[in-house]
């Protein structure tokens, strides 16, 4: 059995009604747009947002809630709607192996689709009264911006300290993982802080993600995207961060020149990747993945023993230990 099989397996049941609720809330009035939903709900990927909210839900509760699907579905609705934008703007034609739908229906219609389903999400929440969940997302939304265009922002000089990286994808990548365990914790109980602890965990797990991606850049069997991708787009990645902060300045020059001007010089990118390795980068990175995996572990440490919690413990441990 896959491992994301086994982490679905005692939430099954909540799985296959939220794929139903999803549709229903996706429903539209104008033809063309049902069709385009229906493309994106038949090319689903892992679903691993949804599954975070229900096993958080479970594992403090034992069972979910109308809440706890429509907190599923919106952040669903959000994160989709996100990478529909994504897409517009990395002019990818492509999106876990099928076209994007910017691809088939162009960029006017992928921006109104995305704009379509970040409307639904927040109506869905505002429909029932579910305002302390919409905060939560809402929160989410905004950090997942500020995140991308601080990265922009600083992707132009490529001194960036490791603190500025660790603030990047927190906000780009961890918020939305922390949004859901802070969603599903919510939508089952009142208690502030268990709520705070959960979302800390997700937003840990978010942090060892991104890392874990960043290290896919630097090793051969990666099947998740390209060797040496991150370099070509000038992207700042954890190996390389180290690297400039502890090399010569000699060799800093050398590797700031090779990234902004030699990018798209294969042979050139090759020995990037050798000198980040040679010089720990990788080891550097893998470290602190792994710490920020033990720091999300010890915060459910202290709950019951359960299928649900053993479920999360599989998925902390998938996150980092995932080839793709």
């Amino acid at each position: 059995m896959k491992t994301t099989e086994q982490i679905k397996q005692p939430i099954k049941a909540e799985m296959d009604l939220f794929e139903k609720k999803f549709h229903q809330a996706m429903a539209s009035k104008v033809a063309l747009l049902n069709r385009i939903t229906y493309y994106i709900v038949n090319r689903k990927g892992k679903q691993m947002r949804p599954m975070f909210v229900f096993l958080t839900a479970k594992m403090i509760s034992g069972e979910v809630n109308e809440r706890t699907y429509r907190g599923a579905s919106v952040i669903e609705l959000i994160h989709t709607a996100t990478l529909v934008h994504d897409d517009v703007v990395d002019d990818s034609n492509r999106r876990r192996g099928f076209f994007s739908i910017n691809a088939l229906w162009k960029n006017k219609i992928a921006v109104l689709v995305g704009d379509y389903l970040l409307s639904k999400g927040l109506l869905l929440s505002i429909d029932h009264g579910d305002f302390d969940l919409l905060r939560i997302i809402s929160v989410a939304v905004r950090e997942m911006s500020e995140g991308e265009l601080l990265q922009i922002e600083k992707a132009r000089r490529l001194d960036i300290v490791e603190e500025v990286y660790y603030d990047i994808i927190r906000k780009k990548t961890a918020t939305l993982i922390a949004a859901c365990c802070a969603l599903g914790a919510r939508s089952v109980c009142d208690d502030d802080a268990q709520v705070e602890n959960m979302r800390k965990f997700g937003e840990l797990i978010g942090m060892a993600f991104q890392i874990k991606d960043d290290l896919f850049d630097y090793t051969d069997d990666a099947i998740g995207k390209p060797t040496g991708i991150d370099i070509k787009e000038q992207k700042m990645t954890l190996p390389l961060i180290h690297v400039l902060n502890t090399c010569t300045e000699k060799e800093k020059s050398w590797l700031i020149n090779s990234i902004k001007n030699h990018n798209k010089d294969k042979k050139r990118v090759k020995e990037v990747i050798a000198f980040v390795v040679n010089h720990g980068g990788l080891s550097y990175a893998e470290q602190k993945m792994v710490q920020f995996q033990q720091e999300a572990l010890a915060l459910i440490s202290s709950y019951p023993e359960s299928e649900y919690k053993s479920a999360l413990t599989l998925m902390v441990n998938y996150v980092i230990e995932r080839k793709i």
